[in-house]
């Protein structure tokens, strides 16, 4: 692979305790598409994923289980690793910050901060979010009123619930050092942060002032020691942000580990939610800066997904207690894997908050999958196994023999289409493939196939005709591939082209023309079946 250029995705790696729900599996599924895609342009990718599994939360938990922390979190593990599974997620590693290779990193980080002068011993006394497990200051915090809690109780400004009072040594790291450095880094890298309006949101918060950051606690011991002081633990947003570097050999024994560190890091691009934006485009930088690492090329913060509120049009923050919390197995059931996947890659904007609704899963499926991709693939197929005796007709000696309006279609969409997916812009990335989709569904009724097998006059334009639809189902199929794997590589199958399904030359592939002609054909069952409407 070493004469491929490496690229290096990440999604954050999700807390242990919560059950994996439409926003983990949506990260999951951004970052995936783009793996999918990088390497269909030639790419050498790794795609990392996994789980946070220290902090105070965890061992409260094991203790109401009365298991032993590692044991409750070893629990926990499958039901994030059969959920990425099912969903057809290609991560190359799954990383647990209790592995031995991350307390390796996490250790070898503090006595490279501690050498170059960035880390100190000093006393914390501050408010702290055990749910959230983030530390604020005093004017982060607001009292709540008498109907939430006891007046004058201080609350997290970001969840809501009680914060505690801590008053314990503990070690820093001089983040205050970083302010002027991370708005250099905001002005001449834009792309670090993106899209635009969260690039904002670090730009004002950084430009407001940045305090020394407390990361070691000594109130509790499930975390990864200091090396160099036993009796603290490393804060658990600390721990957490070095496993995009101990994936890739960091702070690890050998030559192997150091090259892979070479070549792997800095990592394109992280995926994190929007709600992890300062810890991500505020301290890791910071931290990375005063290890002397380079900083990552991006960090895409993608939205909320909401529940669109089908009375008012707008969209809800998901609960139980509001009742409209939506689960990753009620969308599967509905649309099955792939529909799922195409539906919040190409419906949802990945930088803004998303409206979703079961409605709308419906119309979209519909529209695209089944009356569009799955219609085009079952009547042409058909049609080729009905007209040429279970093949596909042979290529046409001249490509311009007659009208072709499919292959000015596909004409550039290789370079249009990489543009958007390198964006993040799945949606539109998407809409020129349907581009290409509809314009084949049109042409079928334009030429009219049926007509002109009823006229052996007309037997090469027909064979012409099919050809084309053919064609433009191949080139659609290695499009939507990123989205739809299976569906995808199924139609490649169809058309006896399935050696072709995971090309990691995209432009080749999908170069009008490619469809050798003459091969069998099957039309099977229907891709997409149509849903009913509720």
């Amino acid at each position: 692979m070493a004469d491929k250029p490496s690229y290096y995705i990440t999604t954050p790696i999700y807390y242990v305790n919560a059950a994996p729900h439409l926003g983990t599996a949506y990260s999951t599924i951004l970052a995936d598409v783009q793996a999918r895609f990088r390497r269909s342009m030639g790419y050498d990718v790794k795609f990392l994923t996994g789980l946070d599994e220290h902090g105070e939360k965890v061992a409260q938990s094991a203790e109401q289980h009365d298991m032993t922390p590692q044991a409750w979190c070893d629990s926990l593990v499958p039901a994030f690793k059969d959920l990425w599974a099912e969903l057809e997620i290609t991560n190359d590693d799954f990383i647990r910050t209790t592995q031995e290779r991350q307390t390796r990193a996490v250790q070898h980080l503090w006595e490279v901060l501690r050498d170059r002068g960035y880390i100190y011993k000093g006393s914390y006394d501050g408010w702290y979010c055990v749910p959230e497990e983030t530390y604020f200051t005093e004017t982060q915090v607001h009292h709540a009123d008498e109907e939430r809690h006891t007046e004058g109780q201080h609350l997290c400004p970001d969840c809501g619930r009680p914060l505690e009072r801590v008053q314990e040594e503990s070690w820093f790291f001089k983040l205050s050092a970083f302010q002027e450095p991370l708005l250099k880094l905001y002005r001449e890298h834009p792309e670090f942060v993106e899209p635009e309006i969260r690039r904002n949101e670090v730009i004002s918060f950084v430009e407001g002032g940045l305090k020394d950051l407390s990361i070691s606690r000594t109130s509790f011991n499930w975390g990864i020691p200091l090396p160099f002081d036993e009796k603290h633990v490393t804060y658990v947003w600390f721990d957490a942000l070095i496993n995009y570097l101990t994936a890739v050999g960091y702070g690890q024994p050998g030559e192997e580990a150091a090259a892979e560190l070479a070549r792997r890091w800095p990592a394109q691009a992280h995926i994190v939610g929007k709600d992890i934006i300062r810890f991500h485009c505020v301290i890791w930088p910071a931290m990375l800066m005063a290890a002397g690492l380079d900083v990552p090329g991006q960090v895409f913060a993608h939205g909320f997904l909401m529940v669109k509120n089908e009375e008012t049009g707008k969209g809800e923050k998901m609960s139980k207690s509001r009742g409209n919390a939506i689960a990753p197995r009620e969308v599967m059931d509905l649309l099955g894997v792939e529909g799922y996947r195409y539906y919040f890659m190409t419906d949802v904007v990945p930088g803004t908050d998303g409206a979703i609704s079961f409605g709308r899963m419906h119309q979209v499926y519909n529209a695209d999958l089944a009356n569009s991709w799955g219609n085009l693939i079952s009547r042409s197929l058909n049609m080729s196994a009905k007209y040429f005796d279970g093949c596909a007709p042979a290529k046409p000696a001249a490509a311009d023999a007659f009208e072709n309006p499919l292959a000015q279609v596909a004409e550039g969409i290789v370079g249009r289409y990489a543009a958007k997916m390198g964006a993040f812009a799945y949606g539109e990335a998407a809409a020129e493939v349907m581009e290409l989709v509809h314009a084949a569904n049109h042409y079928i009724e334009d030429a009219e196939p049926w007509a002109l097998a009823k006229d052996p006059a007309k037997a090469d334009e027909l064979a012409f005709v099919i050809y084309n639809l053919l064609e433009a189902i191949r080139i659609a199929a290695h499009l939507l591939m990123p989205f739809m794997p299976q569906t995808s590589t199924e139609a490649l199958r169809r058309i006896s082209c399935e050696a072709e399904a995971g090309t990691d030359d995209l432009a080749a592939a999908c170069a009008w023309g490619g469809l050798a002609g003459g091969q069998p054909v099957e039309k099977g069952d229907a891709l997409f079946p149509r849903l009913q409407e509720e």
